[in-house]
């Protein structure tokens, strides 16, 4: 059953296929790699013309929210690794592939309309709910990393149904949420109480801080923090001339 009619309607249809198409990228119901519906199978669907599919389709490669591939059809875009200096690692699999055992506490969880300073650190204006996050990882029993992490809503609406006392919020947001762009700041503090309990550390010893900022186009998704004993965690970065 087609859901509209082409025509007069194009300007309005084509803006709303695409909408449609990001809300289910955005919500995560279509992950990264998720192949789209070919353009004729949309055509179907929408009742419409295949140049108002491709008009839809086209911005949203434009947007690098797809990817369209020549025969192959169109697919939820990847994340490009390769273009960052520090590549966004899952500390899950991290772990796992030191060959150490992963474990992982959820601190606590909280559902909330962002504070001023929430704003501030995910660099948005306008007000909105946020899922803010303190986790624990391990690796042998032994603490690892801990993590604080603010997640915009707007951008990532089913974030705040998600199970975080299941799976890390880094994982999840990997698996179910393409980005764009990314950024890290690194820097090296000493631990206080509360970080010296959390990591199992003398307050005092150093710790690894690595700040991160995560968007897709100009749409903030997530603000983390990730803090690591020091002594045992290094950075280690490989470049090629141009």
């Amino acid at each position: 059953m087609s859901l509209a009619t082409d025509g007069a309607d194009q300007p309005t249809l084509y803006k709303r296929i695409r909408a449609d198409i990001e809300k289910r990228i955005l919500t995560g119901e279509w992950p990264p790699g998720h192949r789209i519906p070919f353009e004729h199978e949309l055509v179907a669907r929408y009742g419409c013309s295949r140049m108002t599919v491709n008009k839809a389709l086209s911005e949203l490669a434009q947007a690098d929210l797809i990817e369209r591939r020549r025969r192959a059809g169109s697919f939820v875009r990847r994340p490009q690794h390769q273009s960052a200096v520090l590549k966004i690692a899952d500390i899950r699999a991290e772990i796992t592939a030191l060959g150490r055992a992963y474990g992982y506490e959820l601190i606590h969880r909280k559902l909330r309309m962002a504070t001023a300073a929430d704003r501030d650190r995910l660099g948005v204006k306008k007000a909105g709910k946020v899922v803010a996050i303190a986790c624990r990882h391990s690796a042998d029993n032994v603490p690892f990393a801990v993590e604080d992490r603010l997640i915009d809503l707007s951008s990532v609406p089913n974030a705040a149904t998600a199970d975080f006392s299941r799976e890390p919020p880094g994982s999840w947001l990997l698996h179910h949420v393409p980005w764009t762009e990314a950024e890290h700041t690194i820097s090296a503090i000493v631990a206080d109480d509360r970080a010296a309990q959390a990591l199992d550390i003398a307050v005092g010893a150093p710790c690894l801080v690595i700040d991160r900022y995560t968007w897709r186009s100009t749409r903030t998704i997530t603000a983390v923090r990730l803090l690591y004993p020091g002594d045992s965690h290094r950075l280690v970065a490989r470049f090629k001339g141009g």
